[in-house]
């Protein structure tokens, strides 16, 4: 006597090893991984479903059972990419502080060596000369102010006309 075997749960099992396939390749593909779940799941159950058809009938299990590996092997990867992007999104919060504060202290760190800078204005016109130098002392630099918008055009430390 022979065996008889059935093919029962064949198709199951290609239809699996295919969609397994797609889920493992979509699932290796950086964020495009989060959308394999789906596949995978169903994937899944059609493995399982034509393992359960092709045990009762003693059929050949061998692409039910490579579906199914890659299947889970593959809905393993996705889920791993949910988890990471989970971690992604919860320190992403803290991102804009981090950011704000570096933002913070690169304008204190301009205004600080704009407040401690030396300048230096020369402006010549009908040969005569005017020079304003300006050091970190703000008091010096209003005095300045002061004289060149009440035109006063007396000799300075900071404000000397020159021919």
């Amino acid at each position: 006597m022979e065996d008889v075997r059935n093919n029962t749960g064949q198709n199951l099992g290609i239809a699996a090893l295919i969609t397994a396939i797609i889920t493992f390749v979509l699932a290796v593909i950086p964020c495009v991984g989060l959308i394999a779940i789906i596949p995978g799941i169903i994937a899944i159950v059609l493995a399982s479903v034509g393992l359960s058809q092709a045990t009762r009938n003693n059929s050949p299990r061998v692409v039910l059972i490579a579906g199914l590996i890659i299947a889970i092997i593959a809905s393993m990867i996705s889920f791993s990419q949910v988890f990471v992007v989970t971690k992604l999104a919860q320190k992403a919060g803290k991102w804009p502080n981090d950011i704000q504060n570096v933002i913070n202290d690169v304008q204190d760190n301009v205004v600080k060596d704009l407040e401690d800078a030396n300048v230096s204005i020369k402006v010549e016109s009908n040969g005569n000369k005017v020079e304003i130098n300006t050091n970190a002392d703000k008091k010096d630099r209003e005095k300045t102010l002061e004289n060149l918008e009440g035109g006063n055009t007396q000799k300075d430390d900071t404000l000397q006309k020159k021919k």
